[in-house]
């Protein structure tokens, strides 16, 4: 089992949030007070990296759920880079795909 680890990269209005690990109950709080932390800087654009994401369980799902809330309701974009194919099928039986904008490479996001 691989601890979670956060990295965040600043690109103009672009915040990359990149997390590597698993994203559990364990490291959902983590998550949430980085998500937290980046939205008080109000970037245009916050994208949520899960490609180094080994497993991701329900805890993880709720944070993504939530953070997307927070983005529409403050008129910011929120994207997902499309994580690996355990974290991609959770992703996919729970239909969260249909409401949230995947993308397969974060150079692919445009700010704004």
């Amino acid at each position: 089992m691989k601890l979670l680890e956060l990295t965040t990269e600043t690109d103009g209005a672009t915040v990359r949030l990149v997390l590597t690990g698993e994203l559990d109950i364990a490291g959902a709080a983590r998550v949430e007070q980085e998500l937290e932390r980046i939205e008080r800087e109000a970037p245009a654009t916050l994208v949520l990296d899960l490609r180094e994401l080994a497993f991701m369980d329900s805890t993880g799902l709720r944070v993504i759920v939530a953070a997307d809330e927070r983005a529409r309701e403050q008129e910011r974009r929120l994207v997902v880079v499309r994580g690996s194919a355990t974290v991609q099928r959770i992703i996919e039986m729970t239909r969260l795909h249909e409401r949230l904008e995947i993308v397969d490479d974060p150079a692919a996001v445009e700010a704004g």
